[in-house]
C-alpha cells in the first residue's frame, strides 16, 4: 500500500476531528478507521498536535525552519574549527 503524506493543516483537521468524537465517547479504533490512518499516526498526532491552535502551526513552521538554519550554521562552524586546528598542529 502506498504511504501518505498529510499536510499540518489537513493533520489539524483530523485532530480536531478525533478530539471531537473523543468527547462524545467514540472509541479511539473507530476513529482511526474512519479517519484512514493507522491507531499509531493517529495517536501520534494527537501526542503531538492535540493542543496546537491552526496560528501556532505557522509560528511552529517558523521555529521549525530557524531551527535548520542554525543547525547548519553550527555544522559548518565545526568543521571550520576542525581546519583550524589542524592547521595550529601543523597537519596540514
Amino acid at each position: 500500500m502506498k504511504r501518505k503524506r498529510h499536510s499540518r493543516s489537513d493533520i489539524l483537521v483530523k485532530v480536531r476531528q478525533a478530539n471531537a468524537e473523543l468527547a462524545a465517547g467514540v472509541p479511539l479504533e473507530e476513529i482511526h478507521q474512519a479517519q484512514q490512518v493507522s491507531l499509531q499516526t493517529l495517536q501520534r498526532w494527537l501526542r503531538d498536535y492535540g493542543g496546537l491552535q491552526p496560528e501556532s502551526l505557522s509560528r511552529l513552521t517558523q521555529l521549525e525552519q530557524e531551527n535548520r538554519r542554525l543547525r547548519r550554521a553550527v555544522a559548518n562552524l565545526e568543521v571550520d574549527k576542525k581546519i583550524l586546528s589542524e592547521a595550529v598542529r601543523g597537519n596540514f
